[in-house]
């Protein structure tokens, strides 16, 4: 899990607990061991538009956009690199 810790002078601390990557998330949605090698030409699971919705909002948060369907979007990258396959249609807005 990612922590933010800030030390102050007089030897106090706060620290902000974030969410797990985008990758463990999606990893751990499609129920793979890991990326694939070559994402272009090797699959290695595939995940629903729901779960790629699911996986956004959770990490919302700490990610620097402002729309749920931007946050989507960035997972779907994220998932793509790593070789995972997005299934059905794309709820995301085409221009």
């Amino acid at each position: 899990m990612p922590v933010i810790i800030t030390v102050y002078k007089d030897k106090s601390f706060d620290f902000i607990v974030k969410a797990s990557p985008v990758a463990v998330s999606i990893i751990e949605a499609a129920k793979i061991k890991g990326g694939s090698k070559e994402p272009n030409r090797t699959k290695v699971g595939s995940l629903t538009w729901d779960q790629v919705r699911e996986i956004a909002t959770n990490k919302m948060k700490d990610m620097n956009c402002f729309t749920v369907e931007s946050a989507m979007s960035m997972v779907a990258g994220t998932a793509r690199s790593m070789g995972v396959k997005i299934t059905g249609e794309s709820p995301l807005k085409k221009d």
